[in-house]
């Protein structure tokens, strides 16, 4: 099944002896899983907290500071690139050049691939309530299109899964959307209690008293041309 990075991952390459770099590698968890399924992992992200949470995560993998419309890699270094849930982080006028560096660095027959969470679900709806993603994701999906029609790259498998996040309570999930993005806590700071209550409202309830919050993410294993 389909349902997460590592599986569609695998789905396309057997990962020992793979080279993978994890293009915005955040706190390391699927390098981390892609090192103990046997493939030698380099991760790369602009900010320097997340890349030593990444170094604590997965010590065997080498990471290093550096943006994705400018890896410090030579060309035809790796067999998998994956950008999960980073391109949309890129600033918009570079996503297109993202996109063609981390084709610059694949072998001839490497694969990129891109998994971008979309502008629904309930996990984006709570995110609203701090931060509207709704124009950034939608560029993402933009400049994943405009360059497969450019002919610099070529679709070769795209589906849709749905992700989901189990917290036990909401202010989990406000801690989880501060990681990902520190300045994020102005925002919740300046909603106050209020927006407690509001999360809650997209929460579907476990029986246990969990909130789990759904988010479909699209997949676009890609080629280079």
């Amino acid at each position: 099944m389909l349902d997460s990075p590592l599986a569609v991952i695998r789905s396309v390459r057997q990962l020992e002896g793979l080279r993978v770099l994890d293009i915005g590698c955040g706190n390391g968890r699927l390098a981390k899983e892609l090192i103990a399924a046997g493939a030698d992992v380099c991760g790369i992200d602009p900010e320097p907290t997340a890349l030593q949470t990444a170094m604590d995560t997965a010590p065997l993998g080498r990471f290093t500071i550096a943006s994705a419309e400018a890896l410090p890699f030579a060309g035809r270094s790796f067999d998998v690139a994956a950008m999960v849930n980073s391109l949309h982080h890129v600033p918009e006028p570079l996503m297109s050049a993202a996109l063609r560096e981390a084709a610059r660095v694949l072998s001839d027959d490497g694969l990129l691939v891109v998994i971008e969470p979309l502008t629904e679900g309930s996990f984006f709806e709570a995110l609203r309530l701090v931060e509207d993603e709704t124009i950034v994701r939608k560029a993402a999906q933009a400049a994943i299109k405009a360059e497969l029609s450019s002919g610099n790259l070529r679709l070769l498998k795209s589906l849709t899964y749905v992700r989901t996040e189990t917290f036990d309570t909401p202010e989990q999930f406000l801690d989880r959307i501060v990681a990902v993005d520190p300045t994020r806590l102005e925002a919740i700071e300046r909603l106050g209690p209020k927006v407690i209550s509001d999360v809650l409202n997209y929460a579907r309830r476990g029986g246990k008293g969990t909130l789990t919050f759904e988010q479909p993410m699209k997949v676009h294993v890609i080629g280079r041309a």
